[in-house]
């Protein structure tokens, strides 16, 4: 069987700097096992298939993996699926895309050119315990005084949110990815006056098969819902992937209770994959 193929770069406007997707088309006669296996052989951070909606307020449905486990929801994989999606020929039933995901509807539009999605509502947050703060930190390779503030940024992955002092802070982090109590997304703020406002970098325990995701739109999401119009302006531009030689930018603004994502998307990579 083949089945139509794009690899999309998000997150970036210039091609190899962002967080690359796989996305397979027409993928509804593929079984759990299949998807599994291919996304272990693509070795990305996230590999997408596109199936038909079960909802039927949902243009299309996409199930998430990446190399070790599925995902009920994540962002760089939703905005790469929508273009592919788009550029298939894909036309949405009313203005904007609805993705049906595993944590449900996700509403995605065009923004400045732009895609971007509306952050899922948080399936955990507020405070975290004492001792996973401290075996976090031990983890990460620091003090605990040095994280300042930490909260569950839980919109699917299951983020735990730490910001540390500032954006040298965050990317002088060498972590022991085997120690990490969870998905541990790490946040400090760039000097006054930088093209960014935020230096992030997103750590995953050896069983998701990927250390460091390069640029993470479900943890920017929860980022921008904890810290937004607070810590940081209601409209930013974060940096992600520096440490891994990317140059990820992605771009929050929060309307109201609603907070947008969004970022560049580019294709990659066009053909037919096999199974």
């Amino acid at each position: 069987m083949r089945l139509p193929f794009r690899q999309v770069d998000v997150f970036t406007s210039e091609p190899h700097l962002g967080n690359p997707v796989a996305v397979v088309h027409d993928a509804d006669g593929l079984t759990d096992a299949q998807m599994a296996a291919f996304a272990r052989w693509t070795n990305l951070s996230e590999t997408t298939f596109l199936l038909s909606p079960t909802d039927p307020a949902a243009d299309y449905r996409v199930r998430i993996f990446t190399p070790g486990a599925e995902l009920p929801f994540a962002g760089h994989p939703t905005l790469g699926t929508a273009h592919a999606w788009l550029e298939a020929g894909g036309r949405p039933a009313s203005g904007d895309i609805v993705q049906e995901c595993g944590v449900g509807l996700v509403t995605v539009r065009r923004e400045d050119g732009r895609l971007a999605f509306a952050a899922p509502a948080l399936l955990r947050e507020g405070s975290v315990d004492e001792d996973l703060l401290v075996r976090t930190a031990a983890a990460l390779g620091i003090a605990r005084e040095g994280i300042l503030e930490a909260t569950w940024c839980d919109n699917g992955p299951g983020w735990i949110g730490v910001r540390l002092a500032d954006a040298a802070s965050v990317l002088a982090l060498t972590p022991s990815y085997a120690d990490l109590p969870g998905k541990i997304g790490v946040v400090g703020a760039h000097p006054a006056g930088s093209d960014t406002a935020i230096e992030v970098r997103a750590f995953l325990p050896p069983e998701m098969g990927i250390a460091e995701d390069p640029v993470t739109g479900s943890l920017n999401a929860a980022l921008g819902q904890w810290l937004a119009g607070d810590f940081l302006p209601d409209t930013y531009v974060a940096s992600q992937g520096t440490a891994l030689g990317r140059r990820g930018r992605v771009h929050v603004r929060r309307e109201g209770s609603d907070v947008w994502v969004g970022g560049d998307t580019t294709t990659i990579l066009e053909g037919t994959a096999r199974f």
